[in-house]
């Protein structure tokens, strides 16, 4: 009798900061989702809000957390993934969730792509949960409209290899608002990256997120990690990449104009965020 396969490993992440009131709900959704040899760490950054009560009522059902100070989100993702070994990686706020069945259709697409990264759709919910709308995250050149049209992939619904991912570096800790732009740019020009047309989590819209409340400070970020990326190419790369651009500009704007969100189906507007599952987007 053969013993069976194990899964490929993932390590999930969740970094906090005084958002108790989702905490529990985002804790749920991951560990629904893990596997027998998955691994998940919440990283607190010292919460005084109760979060410190909620992660306590977890312990023994999480692999493990800590509560200290940090620099910020990007701090707190790096502390995580040092945490412990895996294949694949990705990381989900406080306040969004991974939909039932997420890890398992990612190690699928994984399978099936080679891909090094795989970025697909969420669904967009209100405080309360409920289905706003679905957001595509459709885009098959990836660092080029990332380099030159400053587009980013959902972070919510992006899987990477552990392996790239400390091949380039990690994420940097020292970006604290735009971090999520500056690793996938690596990431991006450094490996194969695959869209895949299927909604993975749930990206909850609240008063407390960073991109909403730092926008300018998330802007300057991004441009000083495309200019990093350019200033790191050979001058060759560099006229390639323009080139590209010139080609890629116009399909930016089409797609951010008419792409960026697609059509609920009537019964999925204001449902409950539980009763959905991780599937093919044209399911939604």
């Amino acid at each position: 009798m053969h013993s069976p396969v194990p899964l490929a490993r993932f390590c999930v992440v969740t970094p906090n900061f005084n958002m108790a009131g989702y905490l529990a709900e985002t804790i749920e959704s991951v560990l629904a989702n893990l596997g027998p040899d998955d691994q998940y760490f919440v990283v607190d950054g010292g919460s005084t809000d109760g979060s410190i009560e909620v992660l306590k009522q977890y312990e023994g059902r999480i692999s493990g957390w800590v509560s200290e100070p940090d620099r910020g989100y990007s701090d707190a993702v790096a502390k995580g993934f040092e945490m412990g070994p895996s294949q694949f990686q990705c990381w989900i706020a406080c306040g969004d969730l991974l939909l039932p069945g997420a890890l398992d259709l990612a190690r699928s697409v994984f399978e099936s792509t080679n891909a090094d990264m795989i970025y697909g759709d969420d669904v967009y919910i209100d405080e309360q949960g409920m289905v706003l709308q679905i957001t595509s995250g459709q885009i098959h050149n990836l660092a080029g409209m990332m380099l030159w049209g400053g587009w980013t992939p959902l972070q919510d619904a992006c899987f990477w290899k552990t392996d790239l991912y400390t091949q380039i570096g990690g994420i940097n800790p020292n970006v604290r608002y735009a971090a999520d732009y500056d690793l996938f740019l690596r990431i991006s020009l450094n490996g194969m990256c695959c869209y895949t047309p299927h909604v993975f989590s749930a990206f909850r819209r609240h008063d407390g997120q960073t991109s909403e409340k730092f926008r300018a400070a998330y802007k300057r970020e991004k441009s000083a990690a495309s200019k990093r990326a350019v200033e790191s190419m050979p001058k060759g790369a560099v006229s390639r990449w323009s080139r590209i651009y010139c080609w890629l500009f116009p399909k930016f704007r089409a797609r951010m104009r008419f792409i960026n969100v697609k059509r609920v189906k009537p019964a999925r507007l204001g449902q409950p965020v539980h009763e959905c599952r991780a599937a093919l987007s044209s399911n939604f």
